[in-house]
């Protein structure tokens, strides 16, 4: 790969670890913990639901662009050697990075599909009654838990990069 090409990956890679885990911490630190301390609404409900439409799709862009340009820079990297040669610490930081990037999708399929539609309707159902119920909060719950859960596992990830980077 010439040398142009890596330091596009590299750029867009940190570009695309951003958005990701940047947004990650937004919803874990700020948006879930501020709409926590108050009654729902109908409004909340659609608000989160504006949030969703416009991150989901950067999320999962930055998520392609992190697949392409990371398997680009791995194969560009002296340490690599090959599919699943665990020669050196590089290699183990990089298989455990990728493991829990798996672990990381999942959880995002899950809230992307599963949860985040039920707890919409739920939300929208609670605000037209205009009363609170067991299942909604079970469901905010599990999305702050599954959230904060991705924001660690991001966190780690950044870790076993940095662990890469040195070795």
């Amino acid at each position: 790969m010439p040398i142009w090409g890596l330091r596009t990956a590299y750029w867009l890679h940190m570009a695309a670890t951003i958005v990701w885990i940047g947004g990650l911490f937004f919803q874990a630190a700020v948006l879930t913990p501020a709409l926590s301390k108050r009654s729902p609404s109908e409004d909340d409900a659609r608000f989160l639901e504006a949030i969703r439409r416009r991150f989901d799709p950067l999320a999962w862009l930055s998520l392609s662009v992190l697949l392409v340009t990371g398997l680009s820079q791995m194969s560009a990297n002296p340490n690599y050697s090959g599919f699943l040669a665990i020669e050196n610490l590089w290699s183990v930081a990089i298989l455990s990075k990728h493991m829990l990037i798996g672990v990381m999708i999942l959880i995002a399929a899950y809230q992307t599909w599963v949860l985040r539609p039920k707890l919409s309707r739920s939300m929208l159902a609670r605000a037209a009654r205009a009363e609170g119920g067991p299942e909604a909060a079970l469901l905010n719950a599990r999305q702050a838990r599954s959230t904060r859960l991705n924001l660690v596992l991001g966190v780690i990830i950044l870790a076993l990069t940095a662990v890469a980077r040195t070795a």
